[in-house]
């Protein structure tokens, strides 16, 4: 998908770049795979904020993608590629040879027509799901899963991919775009190519009202408040922060601090950290 720009007619378009949805199908979605969303506006059950900046938004179904591709050696044709408005990605509508219509993450190059398949004997062509054990090194990845049968869980956004170095032993070692190295059980499944729709990273939102449209409240900064509301508020006209280190409204610190814990349990499965 290419990148599409607008003539500057108002201050917002001179700015503003999204993707070209063009190719795209342009009507609903297949209506037995979605469900009604419930959107909180950050609000608990006492009807408290406990999440900040969120509110408002457009009403959308959600679509249910299937991230396991259990129906093994059962060949499938796409029938259109569908907008998410839930994920960055794209989404590919299949149907089985047994008539069964399913939701997927749909990878860069897939095509309306194309064949996928998933299981054991399945070719290695983009679309197609198998073991990583079935899966040549070097090959990209992505909907990689953690646990076998617990469905894809590594590289679902829009352009991200897994590359495949190699086995040791019952696990495959797998480098992530992040920089980090980590191994997996080789009898995970993963599917071929990469996440479609790559120039994501380059949409510029162009107004304050299409964040507005997406649930997206402003946020004030810590040192435009008063003392009682932010650790960074207060004093006359602008001024620093007057600690060490930026905080939280909470007291913590904002940045740098490691919440990650020191001995967790998949740390044995990390070879390389994340750059």
């Amino acid at each position: 998908m290419a990148l599409k720009t607008f003539k500057p007619y108002t201050k917002s378009t001179r700015g503003t770049v999204v993707v070209d949805k063009s190719a795209l199908w342009k009507g609903s979605p297949y209506k037995p795979l979605t469900r009604g969303q419930n959107f909180t506006g950050g609000r608990n059950n006492y009807g408290r904020i406990t999440s900040r900046h969120m509110g408002g938004g457009s009403k959308h179904r959600f679509r249910v993608i299937d991230f396991f591709r259990k129906k093994k050696n059962i060949k499938a044709i796409v029938d259109r590629i569908e907008y998410d408005p839930n994920r960055t990605a794209f989404i590919a509508l299949i149907t089985y040879e047994d008539k069964e219509k399913a939701y997927i993450i749909c990878p860069q190059g897939l095509k309306q027509g194309d064949q996928v398949e998933s299981g054991k004997n399945a070719e290695i062509k983009v679309g197609n799901c198998l073991e990583l054990k079935d899966i040549p090194p070097g090959t990209s990845i992505h909907g990689v899963e953690l646990i076998p049968g617990n469905g894809g869980k590594l590289a679902r956004s829009a352009g991200s991919s897994i590359t495949l170095s190699g086995y040791d032993g019952d696990y495959a070692i797998l480098k992530l775009s992040s920089g980090e190295t980590r191994k997996v059980n080789s009898s995970c499944a993963a599917t071929i190519g990469v996440v479609s729709n790559p120039d994501q990273k380059n949409i510029k939102i162009g107004k304050a009202g299409r964040n507005r449209w997406r649930g997206k409240r402003p946020q004030t900064r810590g040192v435009a408040m008063n003392p009682v509301d932010h650790p960074h508020g207060g004093g006359e006209g602008r001024c620093p922060i007057g600690h060490a280190r930026p905080l939280t409204p909470w007291g913590k610190p904002a940045l740098g601090m490691k919440t990650r814990k020191n001995k967790k349990l998949s740390d044995n499965y990390i070879l390389r950290r994340r750059v």
